[in-house]
């Protein structure tokens, strides 16, 4: 009986680098996904806005709301008085220390810039209130019947 040598092939040695293909495609998608997304997180306003479609009646606050009205020359009232932008911020923290949750309802005319509302809005949650309501005049259309499903 002779022993005989065969050429063996080793066959596939094994990797001992990372493939790093897989995870580069990977972290672009995220990166895409977090450039896309972080405009949408950053701009947000933080409110609590009323739940609808309730058939109960609201109950009133402890504490009335604060009317803060901005007409279309950039004139601000307070509780329908004309008020300068020093006295309402010193007013509304007065109202924000004597009752943390009121609310406060601003009505902006539709041509006053956004600008102009949000630096009202600055002003008020500096001064101390967290909560605050817009309020519109209803279109026709939400005053007639309801529309079809």
């Amino acid at each position: 009986m002779a022993f005989a040598r065969f050429d063996r092939n080793p066959g596939a040695q094994p990797m001992s680098e990372i493939n790093m293909t897989p995870l580069i495609d990977v972290m672009l998608v995220l990166l895409v996904i977090f450039i896309l997304a972080a405009p949408l997180l950053s701009s947000t306003i933080p409110l609590q806005l009323p739940q609808a479609g309730s058939a109960q009646a609201v109950p009133a606050p402890p504490t009335p709301p604060i009317a803060v009205t901005l007409d279309a020359q950039g004139q601000m009232y307070l509780n329908d008085q004309p008020v300068t932008a020093v006295a309402l911020r010193q007013r509304l923290s007065d109202a924000a220390r004597q009752s943390p949750d009121a609310e406060l309802q601003l009505r902006a005319d539709a041509a006053v810039p956004y600008g102009r509302v949000v630096e009202l809005i600055a002003l008020a949650q500096q001064a101390g209130l967290q909560r605050i309501g817009f309020v519109a005049q209803p279109t026709d259309a939400d005053t007639s019947k309801p529309a079809p499903r």
